[in-house]
This record gives structure tokens, C-alpha cells and sequence, in this order.
């Protein structure tokens, strides 16, 4: 065969897949000097659940560097937004917090994730608890419209160290209460509260106490957690999901899944320190 033939051969045959999207980066916001958020194309075939997550990265010397990352925009939006911490030294987020628009990103083919609504039998409050960049997946469902068919309430609470690490989900709750499509609905029924731990404010406390004390309850002119009526998702650092998984439980909450519904339902993966 010849040198040509062979090229032509070559040139038919079926490109091999790619494990990954290719997206290119449409949009940066750096909130901090430690958070971020970034948005980019979204392929026309992706489909995911609000509240799963997906693996982002970059290309690296020998394979891709990839961490998980909620889907923080709605299942309708034509764009896909992430919100990232920034990490001295970490192997993903020191070079990710640098994209510029026109870069490009990976990202995994197979959403995934328990914080979805499937994974909860049916409520009248739902209790979205998040500290830092926690809060993304939360972004994605407070902005569904299912999820006010679903729920008579939806409460989010984000606790970060500082005032200016809220800037997120305070523009974020803002963007949603006068969203052409959920903003009549998240007027009425969403209820947003916020708390720092290293500053004085308004509302200071990890939102741990703040539960336990029931300080929480009373500035929202709501009651205690009850598995009767509430339903809770939890998204945070790894002492918060253990604390706040424990004092479920003791309350008679049961984990849910996929698989089987329950009362609560916890995510590990997303970004957190040492990345």
C-alpha cells in the first residue's frame, strides 16, 4: 500500500472518542482572592439533574487533572456555570483559577450526585445547608421550577469565614427572585439565610449552632427540624456534612438515595481544601 492509500485509510477511519467535553470558557468572576466562578459552552447533548455534579479539569503533562464539580446552573440554562475555591499549590485549582474567556476546559461525559430531588420523598420545606463553595448545587435547584411544584418552602443557608464570601449566593439569590421563569415563585416561597464565623454581623455562627440553639429557626419564623414535614440536602466541609448528618439522624431523619428516597441526603464531591 502506499504512503497515500495508507493516509487515506487512516483519514476513514471512526475518530476515537473522547472521554471528556472540550468547552470553551465564556465567563470569569473572581468574588475573592480565594473564590470564583466560571461559565462555558454546554454541549447540545449534555443532560443532568439538578444538584449532580460532573468532572472538570485541565489537560496535564502525562493525563488530565480533574476534580468534581456541582453544576451550578439551572438544567435549562443554555450555559454551564461553576463555582471554585482557589487553592495555594492545589494540582487543579491553582491553574483553573487563571482561565481566561476563549480557554478551554474538560469536562466528564456522566453527571452524577445524590443532592437531587429524586433522592427525597416528598416534603413541605426543603432545607438546602451549605457552607462555601457548597452552595453550588443549591444554585442549580433553587432555580428550577419543579422544585417550588415540589415544596411549599425552600430555605438555603450559606456559611462562609467572611462577609465577602457571600457575595455568591447573595447576587445569586438576588438573580433568582427576579428570574423571568422561577423569580415569582422564589419571591414568595425562598428564603435565604447567611452567616459568617470569623467577623461580626448580623448573623454570626457556624450553622451547626446555629441549628442546635435554634437561632436559625427563630430569625426565619420557622420551627425545628422535623422529618415529618422537612426535607434536607447538605453540602460543605467535611466536619459539617458528619455534624449535620449526625444530628439528623438523632431527629428520626432517614439518608435517602437514587435508589431508595429518604428525608436527607448529603454530597461529598465537590471542591474542597487540598486541591
Amino acid at each position: 500500500m502506499s504512503e497515500a492509500a495508507a493516509e487515506a485509510a487512516r483519514a476513514e477511519r471512526p475518530a476515537k472518542s473522547s472521554a471528556f467535553h472540550e468547552l470553551e470558557v465564556h465567563s470569569v468572576k473572581h468574588y475573592t482572592d480565594t473564590l470564583f466562578s466560571f461559565r462555558v459552552s454546554r454541549p447540545e447533548t449534555f443532560r443532568f439533574r439538578a444538584g449532580e455534579f460532573v468532572m472538570i479539569g485541565l489537560e496535564g503533562e502525562k493525563k488530565p487533572i480533574l476534580r468534581a464539580y456541582s453544576v451550578a446552573s439551572p438544567t435549562w440554562d443554555e450555559e454551564l456555570e461553576f463555582y471554585s475555591i482557589k487553592v495555594p499549590g492545589g494540582a487543579l485549582t491553582s491553574r483553573l483559577k487563571n482561565i481566561q474567556p476563549g480557554d478551554t476546559v474538560l469536562m466528564g461525559k456522566k453527571p452524577t450526585g445524590t443532592l437531587v430531588t429524586d433522592a427525597l420523598r416528598p416534603g413541605r420545606r426543603l432545607y438546602l445547608l451549605s457552607t462555601g463553595t457548597g452552595v453550588a448545587p443549591f444554585a442549580s435547584l433553587i432555580r428550577e421550577p419543579d422544585v417550588y411544584e415540589y415544596y411549599d418552602e425552600v430555605v438555603l443557608t450559606h456559611t462562609c469565614r467572611t462577609h465577602a464570601e457571600l457575595a455568591y449566593s447573595e447576587e445569586l439569590v438576588e438573580r433568582t427572585k427576579n428570574d423571568p421563569l422561577v423569580g415569582e415563585e422564589a419571591a414568595k416561597q425562598l428564603v435565604y439565610f447567611n452567616s459568617v464565623t470569623r467577623e461580626e454581623g448580623a448573623r454570626t455562627g457556624r450553622v451547626t449552632d446555629l441549628i442546635r440553639s435554634g437561632a436559625l429557626f427563630e430569625q426565619i419564623g420557622g420551627k425545628p427540624l422535623d422529618p415529618e414535614h422537612d426535607r434536607v440536602m447538605i453540602c460543605g466541609s467535611e466536619a459539617m456534612l458528619k455534624e449535620l448528618k449526625e444530628m439528623c439522624l438523632e431527629r428520626d431523619f432517614i439518608e435517602g438515595s437514587n435508589a431508595k428516597p429518604g428525608d436527607m441526603v448529603i454530597e461529598k464531591a465537590f471542591v474542597g481544601e487540598g486541591v
